[in-house]
Parts: C-alpha cells; structure tokens; sequence
C-alpha cells in the first residue's frame, strides 16, 4: 500500500476504452488481479459525436444504417478505485495486454487521479 505518514493513498483508475467487445475480458481480468469492484458505463466522446453529424449532415429521420453506425460509435468507461501503486501498474499492464499499445490511435486512455478520501470501500465486502 501507498502509505504517507500512516495513510493509505487511494487512486481512481479510470478506462475510456473505444473497443466495447473487450470490455469483458478487461473486467475479468482486472478482476482476477484483485480489483474490489468496477463502475462501468457506456459513454461517447464529443469528437464522435461532431463526426457522426457531419456524416449524417443533421438528418431529421436517420436511416437505420446511421443508427447502426451510432452504436459503433460508443464506448465503454470504466473505473475502480485501488490502494497501492503497484495495483495501478498492474491494471494498466493487464489493459495494454489486451488492446495494445495504448499510444496508438482508437485503442482509448487510461488515467489515474488520486483519492482524497473514500467511505464505504472495503477489501472484501461480505453480507453482515
């Protein structure tokens, strides 16, 4: 654990991931390396968006293939929050095992911010 004069430094691992069909894998194996729980949601970036309105010039009835191509378009966000440096090398090791190079294009990002205070996370919940 990241400890600073006895406290634990708590960091949010956050993952804008643009393939949504490794979303799974990703969550399994972050998972597995012993993340507690993860938020996931599903969100678009404003670059798409402004893309997708040029391609469909601002249609009033969208054909059913711009719809389709808007789905396309999504991605998945996802976040946790861990307590150790190592922890967060780790995930970001487990990502890039399985999209890549995360400095190649159209793979996502990944960032970190640190936590000043959490309530309600523990290691293990259990029923009490």
């Amino acid at each position: 654990m990241t400890v600073n004069e006895g406290v634990i430094m708590y960091h949010m691992v956050m993952l804008v991931l643009d393939d949504v069909n490794q979303c799974t894998p990703i969550v399994d194996a972050w998972e597995e390396a012993g993340v507690g729980g993860i938020t996931i949601f599903e969100s678009t970036g404003l670059g798409r968006i402004r893309g997708n309105v040029q391609k469909n010039n601002l249609s009033i009835m969208p054909s059913l293939l711009s719809v389709m191509r808007s789905r396309e378009e999504r991605h998945r966000t996802m976040f946790t929050v861990v307590d150790s440096d190592e922890m967060v090398d780790k995930l970001i090791e487990i990502t890039q095992s399985f999209i890549g190079d995360m400095m190649r294009p159209n793979k996502g990002v990944i960032f970190i911010m640190p936590v000043s205070r959490v309530v309600g996370l523990r290691a293990n919940w259990t029923d009490e």
